[in-house]
């Protein structure tokens, strides 16, 4: 007869638990937490004590709507790409194709021929201005709308030459890619670009962009509520400060294309609201800044638009509100907190 297993004791339960893998030496970090580290990321901002923005006309927050224009710059065999766009559709989880998706391309074109003209339409009748986040081969392949970007006065900050994945490029690729980007935007529109960001960017990105020069700022960081200076390091060795005007993947559009997303415009409006109110508190102490991504193929669609019409109605009722753009909030930043070196 099998005898039944006997419960152990606590100590005998001790003594079978597996032991904790040690970790190789060439498996421990880098960078060791202690005084005098160098570990290259900041975790810890503004701290307790942040900066109050004084905003202009003593506004309790500082509102900043991003529209990114990208159709046309994205992945697909007919730009030279191996295979056809991924991200940010209607489409669930979309293969990527070594030919032509037409899916996919007209997806990307309701946004070129029809969202982002009922945005700019939305905004023009409010008198709003806009931060557009141009990737330059779109912005060329639609001459017509980067005119329009001009006569409203928008401003068109560089959103790379191509909307592409930047993680794994070459350096010397994606520093073409960045001078191409550049050159194109002037071309179309007179003026150089004083604002960057990438999106989809890679570890150099940032060194490229103080590289390049003449930036008023960089938005390629989600990390705080405030504008920021980072010391970064050139190529070639030297330190400059750049100034960061962190960007925004929650309030964001682009969640109605993520599993974890918005799934109708009642909850996107829900989220900008709650996100809006709880800035405004704040900033009868501690003004803050809220950015609101936008991209034509997604927010451009009847059933969202209504959610950002009525966001739009929640601010007008509030006064103390300061709605910018980017490089409205870099230049006023430079002003009242210029950058001062650490001792």
């Amino acid at each position: 007869m099998k005898q039944p297993k006997l419960p152990t004791s606590p100590r005998a339960e001790r003594r079978a638990a597996p032991k904790p893998a040690r970790i190789p030496l060439g498996d421990r970090p880098a960078y060791p937490p202690g005084e005098g580290s160098s570990y290259p990321r900041d975790l810890i901002g503004y701290g307790r004590n942040p900066p109050h923005a004084r905003w202009p006309g003593n506004a309790r927050i500082a509102v900043q709507f991003v529209l990114n224009y990208e159709e046309g710059g994205e992945n697909c065999v007919l730009h030279g790409d191996a295979g056809s766009e991924q991200f940010l559709s209607e489409l669930f989880n979309p293969a990527a194709y070594p030919d032509r998706h037409l899916s996919m391309e007209s997806v990307y074109e309701y946004g070129s021929r029809v969202g982002v003209w009922r945005l700019l339409r939305e905004f023009e009748r409010r008198g709003l201005p806009l931060t557009v986040f141009g990737v330059s081969m779109a912005l060329e392949r639609h001459p017509e709308l980067t005119q329009a970007f001009v006569e409203l006065e928008h401003e068109i900050a560089c959103h790379g030459w191509r909307w592409i994945h930047y993680q794994t490029m070459d350096e010397a690729q994606e520093r073409e890619h960045m001078r191409i980007g550049m050159e194109i935007i002037q071309r179309l529109t007179g003026e150089r670009p004083l604002g960057w960001y990438t999106g989809r960017d890679s570890p150099n990105t940032r060194r490229l962009v103080a590289d390049y020069g003449g930036f008023e700022y960089d938005s390629d960081y989600y990390g705080d509520d405030l504008p920021f200076w980072t010391p970064v390091t050139k190529t070639d060795g030297s330190t400059v400060p750049q100034l960061i005007v962190p960007y925004t993947l929650d309030t964001n559009d682009m969640r109605f294309s993520l599993p974890q997303g918005f799934s109708q415009g009642e909850d996107f409006f829900t989220y900008l609201r709650d996100a809006f109110d709880v800035l405004y508190a704040e900033g009868e102490e501690a003004p803050k800044m809220l950015s609101v991504g936008m991209h034509c193929r997604l927010l451009g669609r009847p059933g969202r638009m209504r959610a950002l019409q009525r966001f739009l109605d929640h601010i007008e009722r509030h006064d103390r509100v300061w709605v910018c753009r980017r490089i409205d909030i870099a230049r006023h930043w430079k002003q009242v907190h210029p950058y001062e070196a650490k001792a």
